[in-house]
């Protein structure tokens, strides 16, 4: 199964979200590669809403960051997101790289190689938080296409991994555990859910009737999506 990580901060050792994702990698990743991202590191800037992503996602300002981040995404089988609480919702190195994929919303372009992924949502939180932080980041997948969707919010009562005790740590381990072998699935094909699905249908017959942007119907009619053919 190849992965790419993308983390919300550069913090390692003492990070939570990151020491979670590693014990996942490991129950996940087998004898295949591993990519990993470092926000702010890897992607520094904020979307500027130039628009040329609309009409060109090369054309975009940052592209030069993009580009092995995107081509990584879109080889992988699974995607890990690791995004710490802040204030209730994910830190905004996130959210200004997710904002440079709008274009890639169902409603604009969607790639058609994230309608056989999974992703992985990783967040944590000393106290409270994460479920409102997982939806900032659950949005965005859903809107991508992206087949299945796991999320693991957990709080974790300790201000870095090193003060979260060891009987929390064991626990964390056995939920680990389970959900890297429901990911694996090895006998299960990964199609979209009914959601993705709807959202689809609704955005192609939104497309067909109202012809909003020109170069998302001509993005969709390239690949047969507004007759008979469909991403998965």
């Amino acid at each position: 199964m190849k992965i790419t990580v993308i983390y919300a901060t550069q913090r390692k050792s003492k990070s939570s979200t990151y020491n979670i994702a590693q014990r996942f990698i490991q129950n996940l990743s087998e004898t295949d590669s591993v990519k990993e991202f470092f926000l702010p590191k890897d992607m520094p800037n904020f979307c500027i809403g130039c628009w040329n992503c609309f009409t060109d996602y090369r054309n975009c300002p940052d592209y030069g960051y993009l580009k092995p981040i995107l081509e990584s995404m879109l080889e992988a089988d699974l995607l890990i997101f690791t995004a710490p609480v802040y204030v209730y919702h994910v830190p905004g190195q996130v959210k200004a790289f997710l904002d440079h994929f709008g274009y890639q919303w169902m409603a604009h372009q969607p790639r058609k190689e994230m309608f056989h992924k999974q992703v992985l949502l990783i967040s944590t939180a000393a106290g409270a938080g994460t479920r409102s932080a997982l939806r900032d980041l659950k949005d965005s997948m859903t809107f991508w296409g992206i087949s299945r969707i796991y999320a693991f919010g957990r709080n974790i009562h300790g201000s870095d991994w090193d003060t979260v005790a060891d009987k929390k740590k064991a626990k964390l381990q056995m939920e680990i555990d389970r959900l890297s072998v429901k990911i694996k699935g090895k006998d299960r094909p990964v199609t979209p859910s009914l959601k993705v699905k709807t959202l689809f249908h609704v955005m192609r017959f939104m497309h067909k009737k109202f012809h909003f942007n020109p170069a998302d119907v001509h993005y969709w009619e390239s690949l047969g999506w507004l007759n008979k053919e469909r991403p998965w």
